[in-house]
């Protein structure tokens, strides 16, 4: 192994090195740590008692669960952006796959934190940041869904779950005409993996929706939570 623009080693090992990085990256709790540094609580016994940006808006106010988005965003970016560019050289055979195995794991790291018991996150934000490395055109069309959603009605989970589908229909008209084609068949499989993951991470929003009792997003005002 040597030191040079990059790490030099066995595009195999290099890859998965990459993918463990990326988990552990993902793993970072920004929400539970800015709970308890701005409050000293477990952001998990408040609000929804999610470890998700929104859940942090909803408790400790807009300027903090916008922090926690950016960070969880940026959670999704380094290891499909900066972390490849460290460990495999430019010409890597099948890096697109290495990147989007990452993108994956970060995700997965987000949801299944090992740091606090696999408890985590809905994966959203994270998620944003990958597919804003591996696919800018869909995710443009998924962020303005998005938009009209919570402009329309104020309730994330909905707006996520409409966004995250969205993100899958666009991304296999724009693989067309074969999305699992050999040359990009893992971002593929990620363009559907990744919103079934994180609709299956809303399914109890899912069933307050369907009952007509998922609450609209509101962020705290300075008031310390119950």
């Amino acid at each position: 192994m040597t030191l040079g623009k990059h790490v030099v080693m066995n595009p195999q090992a290099a890859g998965a090195i990459l993918v463990g990085l990326a988990y552990l990256i993902g793993s970072i709790p920004f929400g539970y740590l800015t709970a308890r540094l701005v409050r000293g609580i477990d952001i998990r016994e408040h609000g929804s008692r999610n470890i998700g940006a929104t859940n942090v808006g909803r408790v400790l106010g807009a300027k903090w669960g916008s922090l926690v988005l950016v960070l969880d965003l940026l959670k999704g970016v380094i290891p499909v952006a900066v972390l490849p560019q460290l460990f495999l050289p430019a010409d890597t055979q099948g890096l697109l796959h290495w990147r989007v195995a990452a993108g994956l794991s970060t995700v997965i790291g987000h949801m299944y934190p090992c740091w606090l018991a696999l408890r985590g996150g809905k994966g959203v934000a994270t998620a944003l940041g990958v597919v804003l490395c591996l696919a800018p055109l869909a995710s443009a069309i998924t962020a303005v869904v998005f938009a009209l959603s919570f402009a329309l009605w104020r309730i994330v989970s909905l707006s996520s779950i409409l966004a995250v589908t969205t993100f899958a229909v666009a991304q296999c008209v724009l693989l067309r005409p074969h999305p699992l084609a050999e040359a990009h068949w893992s971002l593929g499989l990620f363009s559907l993996a990744a919103p079934a993951l994180i609709i299956f991470r809303h399914r109890a929003n899912i069933g307050r929706l369907l009952r007509g009792e998922e609450p609209r997003y509101e962020s705290a005002r300075g008031s310390r939570p119950e």
